[in-house]
């Protein structure tokens, strides 16, 4: 194996973080492995090291954090002038990880072997063109309720990991209006939706089992739609969300597809990743074998 350019997110989840990548960087000088460290900044630096770095003597890159950093690392590779790709590695060290837990490769030195051993797995990529630019997905693009719950939930970290859960019921209790056109491999319905997720892992979150049937390679994209209904409906759905329950709820519709629309009246934000990043209208697409991870 030639070098390993290694890319670690020093704010990235919890504060065993440094001590994942001391365990990394011992590993890999135990195991020979030549290696550049480099640091994230700023949100979206990981994109701009891959995009600009020059791999003409490394056969890998590596990313020490969670699915945002991956998702920063993933489309700094899918934008590079010269098209070049090499295999991406992890090592979950974020809050979420929830691509990594699909994977079921949440011990950071399972990961690390996975990565010394070097026997890449192609999987599928989503493309999200939004109002504002394009997107590449490993995990989810989200759109309505899922996403607001986002943004609420960033306003209240003082509340650690129960903010998801208090971010949840706020905007249950809301429960505003979302009208929208939905095409699904043009086939084309309106209506007024509660929120819709595309999926390429069974995880999104912390530990939703959102997309119980996705693959990362079927070469579909896994949507969950569920549209607008009660707040007893919709508090009815939501705990089901953490076990894939959702999917025999009468008021989610759990469908596979290969493209798929979001127009609504008016641009929203887009939750991709993890990250609140783009904004809808939005339209999404499979790159079957879009790119290889050491996973």
């Amino acid at each position: 194996m030639s070098k390993i350019l290694l890319i670690a997110n020093p704010k990235s989840g919890v504060k065993s973080n440094k001590s994942i990548l001391g365990l990394v960087i011992n590993e890999f000088e135990r195991n020979s492995i030549e290696f550049t460290l480099n640091f994230t900044e700023h949100s979206g630096h990981a994109i701009n090291i891959v995009k600009n770095f020059n791999f003409s003597e490394y056969s890998t890159v590596c990313a020490v954090g969670g699915d945002g950093t991956l998702n920063e690392v993933l489309n700094g590779m899918l934008t590079r002038s010269d098209q070049r790709k090499v295999p991406i590695g992890l090592i979950p060290g974020g809050t979420g990880n929830s691509f990594m837990k699909t994977m079921d490769l949440l011990d950071p030195f399972e990961a690390i072997l996975k990565i010394i051993n070097n026997e890449p797995r192609t999987v599928d990529v989503m493309k999200a063109k939004g109002s504002d630019g394009v997107y590449f997905s490993l995990n989810l693009v989200g759109w309505g309720m899922a996403t607001d719950i986002s943004i609420v939930a960033e306003k209240l970290r003082i509340l650690g990991g129960q903010r998801y859960n208090i971010a949840s019921v706020i905007e249950i209790i809301r429960n505003k209006k979302r009208p929208a056109r939905l095409i699904i491999d043009d086939v084309e319905t309106t209506n007024d939706f509660c929120f819709i997720i595309a999926c390429n892992t069974k995880y999104v979150g912390k530990g939703m089992k959102m997309a119980p049937g996705a693959i990362i390679d079927d070469g579909l994209i896994d949507l969950i739609v569920v549209k607008k209904n009660s707040r007893s409906t919709l508090l009815s759905v939501f705990p089901k969300l953490f076990d894939g329950g959702h999917v025999s709820h009468p008021a989610c519709e759990y469908l596979k597809c290969k493209t798929f629309s979001i127009k609504p009246e008016q641009n929203e934000p887009l939750n991709i990743d993890g990250e609140i990043i783009g904004f809808a209208p939005v339209d999404v697409e499979l790159i079957e074998n879009g790119i290889d991870l050491l996973v």
